[in-house]
């Protein structure tokens, strides 16, 4: 972690070399991989005590996006997102650690209206200068969540057995920022 030290101060998501996506299991046999279009966020690194680093993300709900219209739409109704209730999903940060390589992001996350704490594993990639100048730092991370978990509980049985959606979401998060 000693050149998470260089990154030192606050950072915001470049949206367009920034992918915030989850997958789920679909009719207990394949995966369904999907992502969010429009979110903001940023966060605040102190390279010399991670615990006092903070981030915080907005994500549209309504930009889902699975590449079928039929299932975005559905996901984006009452019996999954609701987006025009809940408009938004939010991740802030409640601390911040060091796990050997790894960076651990705890937060709270509120999808559906309900907010539950989340553990974010993040890999740091890393910090560069762009031909203009700007300073870059990316992350990888990803987490688990279980959607029931966040009252998204629609399901549909199937004649083989199990069900048509899974309840375990993997969340994952490629980000790229821009220094302030």
């Amino acid at each position: 972690m000693s050149t998470l030290s260089a990154a030192t101060g606050t950072w915001v998501i470049d949206p367009s070399h920034t992918t915030i996506g989850f997958s789920v299991r679909h009719a207990m046999v394949a995966r369904v991989r999907g992502s969010f279009g429009t979110y903001s966020g940023s966060f605040t690194i102190d390279g010399e005590n991670l615990s006092e680093s903070t981030a915080e993300l907005t994500i549209s709900a309504a930009s889902i996006n699975t590449n079928s219209a039929d299932r975005d739409a559905h996901l984006a109704s009452p019996d999954f997102l609701d987006v025009e209730n809940f408009p938004t999903l939010t991740f802030v940060s409640t601390g911040v650690s060091a796990k050997g390589d790894d960076i651990l992001v705890t937060g709270d996350l509120t999808i559906h209206g309900v907010t539950k704490s989340v553990e974010v594993k993040y890999e740091f990639i890393g910090l560069s200068t762009d031909p203009y100048g700007n300073n870059k730092i990316g992350f990888e991370g990803s987490a688990k969540i279980s959607r029931k978990e966040f009252g998204l509980v629609w399901n549909a049985a199937l004649e083989t057995g199990g069900v048509m959606v899974g309840d375990d979401i993997t969340l994952t998060l490629d980000v790229e920022a821009n220094k302030q």
